[in-house]
């Protein structure tokens, strides 16, 4: 038994083309433009990386797109007043801060900042209390994407264990969340196990869907998983460098020894990553619908 490959790329790029077919026709029907800003304060060079991704993703799909570089040395009140900026400009629906952001600055005033109706990141508490409720809302990128990729896989869900390692704000308390909920890709029954968890095997081994957002490399291993479990790798970890100078990355699970007894798994490089940015997009998209009560 081998697992079957769940490809974030593939996923990804079905999303898009969706999400491109969607835009063409506001455009034709309702003379609408989907419009994302991205803030980018300071130059880390990974900041630098996935807001030009990010930037590159929303010009192929034909959205209105704003990059917007701050020194690192901008005021916090002076950026919270560029975000009120973007707030009431009518053609941006969707505001994005790079995080992280100078020690100087707050990162919570300022994402509280944004308007909960631009908040295609999902950030806000308003957001964040909506998605709890199963209301309408902007879902957080990575959660959403892991989502999409269990239910586009064809893993059910309804009824089954949902083990969760990880109980961070962005990915590990949503996507618990998110697969509780009653609705396509929920349903399931959700244990969260974290670096408190006494015996993560007991919980880990009981898993049909194990979500892995431990943020250290391989620590799953194989025999801490049950045949036929179905794994979805949220961590990319730095592990060396090839003689060349690329990055060698793995994930939060030994992929290797796990596929041979997992009946799904995705890769890492190349599983739940790509499907963050893109995730991203169809938020923006529904930003829009949304302004125009359209959704």
């Amino acid at each position: 038994m081998s697992a079957k490959i769940i490809s974030g790329t593939e996923i990804a790029k079905q999303i898009r083309e969706e999400i491109k077919a969607e835009v063409v026709e506001l455009k034709e029907k309702h003379n609408l433009t989907p419009g994302l800003v991205t803030i980018l304060v300071g130059e880390n060079p990974a900041s630098v990386s996935y807001v030009t991704a990010k930037q590159k993703t929303s010009h192929e799909l034909g959205f209105y797109s704003i990059q917007d570089n701050q020194p690192a040395d901008i005021q916090e009140g002076d950026l919270l007043k560029l975000i009120d900026k973007y707030n009431n400009d009518p053609q941006i629906h969707g505001i994005l801060i790079q995080l992280p952001l100078p020690k100087h600055i707050n990162e919570t005033k300022v994402l509280y900042a944004i308007s909960p109706d631009k908040d295609v990141d999902g950030f806000h508490p308003v957001s964040v209390g909506k998605m709890v409720i199963g209301e309408k809302c902007f879902l957080p990128c990575t959660p959403a994407g892991i989502v999409e990729m269990i239910v586009r896989a064809g893993i059910p869900t309804k009824g089954a264990e949902t083990v969760i390692v990880g109980r961070s704000n962005i990915v590990g308390k949503p996507i618990a969340n998110l697969m509780l909920q009653k609705r396509p890709g929920g349903d399931s029954t959700v244990t969260i196990c974290h670096t408190a968890t006494k015996d993560m095997a007991f919980h880990t081994k009981r898993a049909d869907i194990l979500v892995v957002a431990a943020g250290r490399p391989k620590v799953i291993t194989a025999d801490m998983v049950k045949d036929g479990v179905a794994v979805i790798d949220v961590g990319v970890n730095r592990i060396g460098q090839t003689p060349e100078g690329k990055a060698i990355l793995c994930g939060d699970v030994d992929f290797d020894a796990i596929k041979e007894k997992a009946s799904f798994i995705t890769p890492v490089p190349g599983g739940v990553g790509p499907m963050t940015i893109t995730m991203l997009m169809k938020n923006t998209l529904l930003a829009v619908k949304m302004s125009a009560n359209l959704e």
